[in-house]
């Protein structure tokens, strides 16, 4: 199964996400910030990176924007919830500079299994498509 990579400096967060995706059978490494993050990633490359948009150290816009160019393939859903362009606009911004898939907080476990599905399936979303909630991506495609 994928090895997955999250990136968030808020434990809770971290926690809930790698008990959803390890009760999946999913290899869960995480990392506290971007900066240790990406030494992580360097080091040994997961399949999949799912980051925050907000956090010390290095926040995800950077990681987003180092990753893909120096690992153009790698796969990264970019998850928010705050933020003074509110959580669409941020995610818009992430998409733009290289994020795979992009979720808001707060989002369900079966928006992220989707997202990570989707991914893993090699499926790609049309470019500059904006999503503010993947639930509502994925009913637009049906």
């Amino acid at each position: 199964m994928a090895r997955i990579l999250i990136i968030d400096d808020e434990p809770q967060i971290r926690s809930m996400l790698t008990l959803m995706l390890e009760r999946e059978g999913y290899e869960i490494v995480e990392a506290p910030d971007g900066v240790a993050g990406i030494k992580i990633y360097r080091q040994n490359p997961a399949d999949l990176i799912i980051t925050d948009l907000f956090m010390p150290e290095k926040e995800g816009m950077e990681i987003i924007m180092e990753l893909t160019r120096d690992f153009p393939g790698v796969k990264i859903i970019a998850i928010s919830g705050a933020g003074s362009l509110g959580s669409t606009g941020y995610l818009e911004m992430a998409r733009m500079i290289g994020a795979t898939r992009t979720l808001a907080k707060p989002f369900g476990q079966e928006q992220l299994l989707a997202a990570v599905r989707a991914i893993g399936d090699g499926r790609k979303e049309e470019a500059g498509r904006s999503i503010a909630s993947l639930g509502d991506a994925l009913a637009n495609d049906e």
